[in-house]
């Protein structure tokens, strides 16, 4: 592994049209085999058995910090689980879940902006691994110094150019048009159909120990967001740069100039973005223009109120 990290280098991201258990090609090509294979009158084809997302996952990752390291033990009867099934590696849980279809957990908020998820500051006993490493905190990549040095530069990945031109596509995968039919068998993100908002009428099952069954298996087994978006999300639109300012109000937003809006141009009212203004004009405490291209230009204008306008 390298010792800094370039998030100028594209190889250092991993793919976001691809669910975790699908990054690996050799992994990908092994759970579309497991998917075509499958045969089962009552239980429809998937590519995982497992979730990237349950409670146990959760617990995975913040075992360390309490109420999780309480709710961890009493998953595991009372104790903590075996030290070699602990988090313990950044490098060993990703070629995990990039090389196992029954380890393909998504990460959670907590990495990208909490540096105490990765350290035993509570001097938790958590066991020795069978390579005899003890669990503590967790092992860092090598292009991070410390916990702290962490967070910072894998939030400032998830922020970069590179994640904001791509992350719609991962959204297609969780919560859009790729997380459920044809789409997602391309996609190689089938999972277990219990998994599935309605898959199942819990009401409809007579048996009450049949019914406990399924319930505990939707609960601690991993669940699907409900479908948000049907069409492919649209990518986000790059960020207009500011390339001057033409005026800057003194503080307290008041303001230096106010535009009937009898002067603004029919089409420009038409392309105006922002809060309807007040008493037929505007009142502009801020104004500058935005945009590289011509066909991009804009006039971003601050109003007494705080509010932002946009005209083209």
């Amino acid at each position: 592994a390298s010792p800094t990290l370039n998030l100028a280098d594209p190889a250092v991201f991993r793919d976001l049209s691809k669910p975790m258990g699908a990054q690996d090609p050799a992994q990908a090509d092994l759970v579309r085999q497991t998917y075509e294979q499958f045969d089962d009158p009552d239980i429809p084809r998937f590519h995982y058995g497992s979730h990237y997302s349950t409670m146990g996952f959760v617990l995975y990752y913040l075992l360390r910090l309490e109420p999780f390291t309480s709710h961890h033990k009493a998953l595991q009867s009372g104790r903590f689980d075996h030290a070699d099934r602990l988090f313990h590696s950044l490098g060993q849980t990703y070629h995990s879940c990039t090389h196992s279809s029954s380890d393909v957990k998504e990460l959670v908020p907590e990495l990208f902006c909490l540096p105490d998820v990765l350290l035993n500051r509570n001097g938790l006993s958590l066991g020795t691994r069978q390579d005899g490493q003890a669990v503590d905190d967790v092992r860092l990549p090598p292009w991070a110094s410390d916990a702290v040095d962490f967070v910072a530069k894998h939030r400032a990945a998830l922020e970069c150019d590179h994640v904001s031109e791509r992350l719609h596509q991962w959204v297609d995968l969780i919560f859009g048009a790729k997380q459920q039919g044809q789409a997602a068998q391309e996609a190689h993100n089938v999972f277990f159909y219990l998994t599935y908002e309605g898959a199942v009428d819990l009401e409809s099952v007579a048996d009450p120990a049949e019914r406990e069954a399924l319930s505990t298996q939707i609960a601690c087994f991993g669940q699907t967001p409900m479908q948000l978006f049907a069409a492919p999300h649209p990518p986000r639109r790059p960020p207009l740069p500011f390339l001057r300012p033409v005026h800057w109000g003194a503080p307290g937003v008041r303001p230096f100039a106010r535009v009937p809006l009898g002067v603004l141009t029919a089409q420009s009212r038409r392309q105006h973005a922002g809060p309807e203004p007040q008493g037929g004009s505007l009142a502009i405490a801020a104004l500058c223009l935005a945009g590289d291209l011509a066909e991009q230009r804009r006039l971003v204008v601050l109003d007494a109120r705080s509010a932002v306008h946009s005209f083209r």
